[in-house]
């Protein structure tokens, strides 16, 4: 018998799925919209109704003080985004995604992960000068030794940084991150010696991976 739907059922359904279209176009950041856009032509729906995600995020981290910000994409990227190397995921050794292909894919090395953190933090008000992506040598509980990124958070310019990582996902100034030796940081306005974040080393430009990021980011809208 084929099944009869009252006209105020469908009526009510309806609205239900109009104000949700409302609720995601009317509410959502335009940086989250134009990224929603783009991860359902590139990957899908599946993958859309995941970067939705960012809306909670947004809506959070509006009324949030910078300190909370910093705390609430710390914990999203790390709990949204799986660790996969760069072989299994991209099909080649080193790849830089842009927060589009690491929220897109739901996967991503540390660099991406920090990538994602640096400009999640921009696009939601934290100044640039207060955040550098930094290479470090990070000691592993095996005892080796590896290249690894983190985000590096300064409160003020003479602050012991609070470090936003993959690895370890809780907060810590790094000071007590014994396990990290910082190389060089980076951040849109400059390249920065390994110790003074006020330092300039030079441009960011010069870092090849990180200018092709912001080129496929600008392509994509959403630099």
């Amino acid at each position: 018998m084929k099944r009869v739907v009252h006209p105020f059922v469908q009526w009510l359904t309806g609205c239900c799925l109009a104000l949700s279209l409302l609720w995601v176009q009317g509410f959502a950041d335009d940086y989250v919209l134009a990224m929603l856009e783009k991860v359902r032509q590139r990957y899908g729906e599946e993958a859309y109704q995941n970067v939705q995600r960012l809306n909670e995020l947004f809506n959070q981290a509006a009324s949030a003080s910078e300190m909370g910000k910093i705390t609430l994409v710390n914990d999203f990227t790390n709990q949204h985004v799986k660790f996969v190397d760069d072989s299994n995921l991209w099909g080649m050794e080193d790849y830089w995604a842009t927060p589009l292909e690491t929220f897109g894919r739901g996967a991503g090395d540390c660099e991406d992960f920090s990538i994602a953190k640096y400009t999640l933090l921009k696009r939601l008000g934290v100044p640039q000068d207060k955040l550098r992506m930094t290479y470090v040598r990070a000691r592993m509980p095996s005892g080796n030794i590896r290249a690894h990124m983190v985000v590096a958070y300064y409160p003020t310019p003479s602050s012991d940084p609070l470090i936003l990582d993959n690895l370890h996902f809780d907060l810590q100034p790094a000071s007590l991150r014994s396990d990290l030796a910082p190389v060089f940081s980076f951040n849109d306005k400059g390249l920065f010696v390994a110790n003074n974040p006020n330092q300039r080393a030079g441009s960011s430009t010069n870092i090849s991976k990180w200018r092709d990021v912001l080129t496929r980011m600008r392509q994509d809208g959403l630099e």
